[in-house]
């Protein structure tokens, strides 16, 4: 017969086999109660915090000299020399080139010639006059003694009166040729160009033995830029063009410049646009036909250049700056809906905190400076609320584990 405690031995190792399986399930089941995710969320929030807000307008500008002249050669001749070449700084005065003058040179020795005789001449017809004056005096005289004839009397008058006529041609004369002779001595002047400003060569366009002729119009010989001072000369589209003033501040940089920064302020808004594309059209009334450019409106503001680190030509990446705060309560712009009839209110709709059931509240808030993005809260907001910006995606929130 069996003993009772071979039998216990025999139940033991079955129970065993019923409690291993049953603590692996125990486990599992705890396992998942740790790891499962949290039930996820319907809607996509923002908290609301502080940050800046910059509202601008973008466009893309040129840089040019504040300052700067095309010196030109007003007289015809061979360049014999240039004293300067591109990127020479000059002063105010300062020679630049020579035009050959020995033409006008010698034109000048002619008129300088042509007075001289006629100031001669201008002298006999005194001398003639003065003698006439003595032969009129002596026929005065002896007329009173009724000693001469009268008709000797009265040539004695004309001649008088022929002699000063003499004089005041000559005078004449002596003035027009001294005239076209301060016209010749400027065109030999012109000969020697000088610097009209102080400033850099940035151009030169002839070469020394070059033949000039300015008979109908001048021709370019170099030009001087005063690059202490630049203009940003930018093209803003008419989409942008009325948030633009005078007065405002602007700031750009360029290709290269390691993210550094020019700032200025906007001198002037050009009233025309700088192309006519889209003008028909809009004269018209009507909407610019499809594949026409949007018209472009100038607007400059200059800038400091110390260091020379703007050149000209170069492009500018501009940004004006319509409004700009610093330390204020943002949100995104998208999250807010504008009220029908109320100019400048908005709804927000704000996720309650805390809250187990996801409960939203709407709420009617204040916005003041703003940009593409975002929006400053001026009222209606705390710091810290989440400010709901959509729904969430159908599997946000579900994390995926694989065995």
């Amino acid at each position: 017969m069996t003993s009772p405690d071979s039998r216990s031995l025999r139940r033991r190792p079955r129970a065993a086999r019923y409690l291993i399986p049953l603590a692996a399930v125990v486990a599992l089941g705890g396992l998942w109660l740790a790891l499962r995710p949290a039930a996820a969320s319907p809607w996509q929030t923002v908290t609301v915090a502080k940050g800046d807000i910059e509202a601008s307008v973008a466009a893309i500008g040129t840089l040019q000299p504040l300052r700067s002249v095309d010196v030109g050669a007003q007289v015809s001749g061979q360049i014999t020399r240039l004293l300067v070449r591109a990127g020479d700084a000059v002063e105010k005065g300062q020679l630049l080139a020579e035009i050959d003058a020995s033409v006008l040179a010698a034109t000048v020795e002619a008129g300088q010639a042509q007075i001289a005789s006629l100031r001669a001449q201008a002298d006999d017809a005194r001398a003639q006059h003065e003698l006439a004056q003595q032969q009129h005096a002596r026929q005065q005289q002896l007329a009173s003694d009724e000693a001469t004839r009268l008709e000797d009397l009265q040539t004695a008058a004309a001649t008088l009166k022929s002699a000063a006529a003499r004089i005041a041609q000559y005078e004449a004369q002596i003035k027009q040729t001294a005239a076209s002779l301060r016209a010749d001595e400027a065109r030999l002047g012109y000969t020697r160009i000088y610097a009209p400003i102080a400033g850099t060569v940035t151009s030169l366009d002839v070469k020394e033995g070059q033949t000039l002729n300015a008979t109908y119009q001048t021709p370019t010989v170099l030009r001087i830029a005063d690059l202490s001072r630049m203009t940003v000369w930018t093209d803003v589209s008419e989409a942008d063009i009325r948030q633009v003033k005078s007065g405002m501040p602007a700031y750009f940089s360029t290709l290269g410049s390691d993210r550094r920064r020019w700032s200025g302020t906007v001198r002037q808004v050009l009233p025309a646009p700088s192309a006519a594309v889209g003008a028909p059209a809009a004269a018209q009334g009507g909407m610019p036909p499809a594949g026409t450019k949007a018209v472009q409106y100038t607007v400059l503001f200059d800038v400091d250049n110390p260091d020379g680190a703007l050149m000209p030509q170069m492009t500018a990446q501009v940004t004006f700056v319509s409004a700009a705060v610093k330390g204020v309560l943002t949100a995104p712009l998208a999250a807010f809906t504008a009220l029908d009839g109320e100019s400048g209110a908005y709804e927000a709709r704000i996720l309650a905190e805390k809250s187990p059931d996801q409960l939203v509240e709407v709420r009617r808030v204040q916005l003041g400076t703003r940009n593409r993005l975002l929006a400053e809260v001026t009222g209606g907001l705390e710091e810290g609320e989440r400010l709901i910006t959509g729904e969430a995606p159908p599997d946000s929130g579900v994390r995926r584990f694989q065995w």
